[in-house]
């Protein structure tokens, strides 16, 4: 009878593989991704089936075609926006995105989880009309508190307050931190699949970090919610993160990033308002991205800017992990004689994406590419600066994730006067860090590169 059982459920297993395997083959975005599913679904399926559920669907149900109808709305709504900026370094870009790249914009940057915090609950605390916020993580903890605090106070001011929480991200977020929320008159709601096979994703996470505030001030970067990001938190302290405010025409754009996330979660609309015009002299271009796309726009975003570079390319990123796509395009600006250059964590937070991240660091190294690491703690930062007057600043990491399993949210901006504020920040951050070389990789033990190459192998879901 055991022996029957185990025989009938070995049979299961290797069945369900080969399902699974074809699926994976039919569904996979990437040669390297269908390649490691199927060969592990057809020779493994006892230690790769059940990882496929949560790991292996490539689309988002449901949410891909409310978002392509919506992104027909928008394209038509786009033709007529005002201030347009003709700039065909990044015309690629905003007809990918189906967004304009707009000018009279004012811009701030926020270097730090003090100042990105102070200025998001002064213009909470100001609001008159409606709040909306979404972080891909809410703590339970003093921040958190004091944000929940100040969505409650502005609610019961007759604000309306709307917040989306990834229920990934956020899964340590206690229900009554919620319930408070919802009794003192916020709507809230976690980021979550609506039918059963999507329930089974740990991807598809929202990792967007938006808030608007009345329709005219928005906020976009790398910050959640909770007191590590304030740099309150050993070992990793202390944090370096960036986040940026703008006003100006894009925030209808962030607005409308927030407002297909909340019709998906909610069905309805959220309270939306037509931004201000501010004397600002900056064009802005909001880069929402997400699994949901027809391209693989978050990457081809990103590649797209760096080709755009002629002098510089500095980039800062938690996580290197690139695809060929980036990876090809840092190394051709090496070679179109463009300084390239990485500012990587020294410490850890994911040991995985590290080992994987400090052999892709060796190859860029090998290509050109000089890398530096941040020392004094975790830096957590997403920002690119672009020769002279272009700057990005959001939540997009450098890896398959943000590229093709997350829903992020960045905002690029061609001004001189905030790239060089993102070039003085970049310089004390460099100012900060080491420059490591080639020995970082041929000096550590050889079991120790094994690892670095075993993690690689699951660089399509890092």
């Amino acid at each position: 009878m055991t022996t029957a059982f185990f025989a009938f459920l070995a049979l299961s297993l290797h069945v369900g593989g080969a399902i699974a395997a074809l699926h994976a083959l039919m569904r996979t975005r990437t040669a390297p991704g269908a390649v490691a599913w199927v060969l592990g679904l057809l020779l493994l399926p006892y230690v790769t089936l059940i990882p496929y559920l949560f790991l292996g669907r490539s689309r988002f149900r449901g949410y891909v075609d409310m978002h392509r109808r919506r992104g027909g709305e928008r394209r038509a709504k786009a033709i007529g926006a005002n201030r347009i900026v003709d700039d065909a370094r990044y015309a690629g870009i905003a007809a990918m995105l189906g967004v304009n790249l707009r000018g009279g914009h004012r811009l701030r940057l926020l270097v730090d989880g003090e100042a990105t915090f102070a200025a998001i609950f002064e213009a909470i605390a100001q609001a008159e009309h409606c709040v909306l916020v979404q972080f891909f993580i809410f703590h339970d903890d003093a921040l958190g508190r004091r944000m929940q605090q100040a969505l409650l106070e502005r609610a019961a001011a007759g604000v309306e307050v709307c917040v989306i929480y990834d229920g990934v991200g956020s899964h340590d977020l206690p229900r009554r931190y919620v319930e408070t929320l919802r009794t003192g008159g916020v709507r809230v709601h976690a980021f979550a699949a609506r039918n059963w096979s999507n329930r089974l994703q740990v991807n598809f996470r929202n990792h967007r970090k938006i808030v608007v505030v009345d329709g005219w001030r928005g906020f976009v970067g790398g910050l959640n919610v909770g007191d590590e990001y304030l740099g309150l938190k050993p070992p990793l302290a202390p944090w370096r993160d960036t986040h940026m405010e703008l006003q100006g025409p894009a925030v209808a754009d962030l607005q409308r990033a927030f407002a297909e996330d909340w019709l998906w979660l909610t069905g309805s609309e959220p309270p939306l308002r037509t931004p201000r015009e501010v004397d600002g002299d900056a064009a802005t271009l909001i880069a929402a991205t997400g699994p949901a796309d027809e391209q693989e726009s978050a990457s081809l975003f990103l590649a797209e800017a760096i080709h755009a570079a002629r002098k510089r390319v500095w980039l800062a990123t938690p996580y290197f992990v690139p695809d060929a796509t980036v990876g090809a395009a840092l190394r051709m600006a090496v070679f179109r004689g463009v300084e390239v250059r990485l500012l990587l964590p020294a410490r850890p937070d994911h040991f995985t994406v590290f080992q994987s991240s400090t052999l892709h660091a060796y190859e860029a190294l090998r290509a050109g590419i000089r890398v530096f690491r941040y020392r004094p703690g975790f830096m957590h930062q997403k920002v690119a600066l672009i020769d002279d007057d272009t700057a990005i600043v959001g939540s997009m990491n450098v890896d398959s994730r943000s590229f093709r399993l997350n829903f992020e949210a960045s905002a690029l901006s061609v001004d001189r006067a905030f790239a060089a504020d993102v070039e003085a920040m970049l310089r004390n951050d460099f100012a900060n860090a080491v420059e490591i070389n080639d020995r970082e990789y041929h000096d550590a033990p050889y079991w120790h590169r094994v690892v670095m190459h075993v993690a690689r192998l699951f660089d399509p879901v890092l």
